[in-house]
């Protein structure tokens, strides 16, 4: 399946939320610190409902462990500054869709990282800054799954 990967989330319940969808999608999530909450945070754990056990999630220190952890794999990092649009790429198992922080994004040295197979964005209406992080992820990841046919689902 897909891993989602967000860098230095900073709101629990995006990443509770997103852990919900990890769930039922069958990806996993990679949260890469420093954190800017407790994983025990109750927010998070009352936005990802019971769905903690169900769900593949991922703690790696820095961004160093997670290229460590992840690599050899192809990275799209989504950006509402780059031209082609998520659904561009043919996606593959293994593929690692990395979103950057609430709500800055991702910096321009992480965008400019070798190991970035390639920056996606998600079209909005002219005027608009970004999507809420669970939301964004969860447009990526179900486009990616889509591309598979919903393998695995019912």
């Amino acid at each position: 399946m897909f891993r989602i990967a967000f860098l230095e989330p900073q709101i629990p319940p995006n990443t509770g939320n997103a852990i919900r969808m990890v769930a039922a999608t069958g990806c996993e999530l990679h949260l890469i610190g420093p954190l800017a909450f407790e994983f025990t945070d109750a927010r998070l754990r009352r936005a990802g409902l019971d769905y903690h056990d169900l769900a593949s999630v991922t703690v790696h220190a820095d961004l160093g462990a997670a290229w460590a952890a992840l690599m050899p794999a192809r990275v799209f990092a989504f950006t509402a500054h780059a031209n082609t649009y998520y659904t561009a790429p043919a996606y593959r198992a293994g593929d690692v869709l990395l979103f950057g922080p609430e709500p800055v994004g991702l910096s321009t040295a992480v965008l400019a990282d070798d190991r970035i197979t390639e920056q996606l964005r998600i079209p909005m209406l002219a005027g608009r800054r970004s999507l809420n992080l669970a939301n964004a992820a969860a447009v990526a990841a179900y486009e990616a799954w889509r591309q598979h046919d919903f393998a695995g689902g019912s």
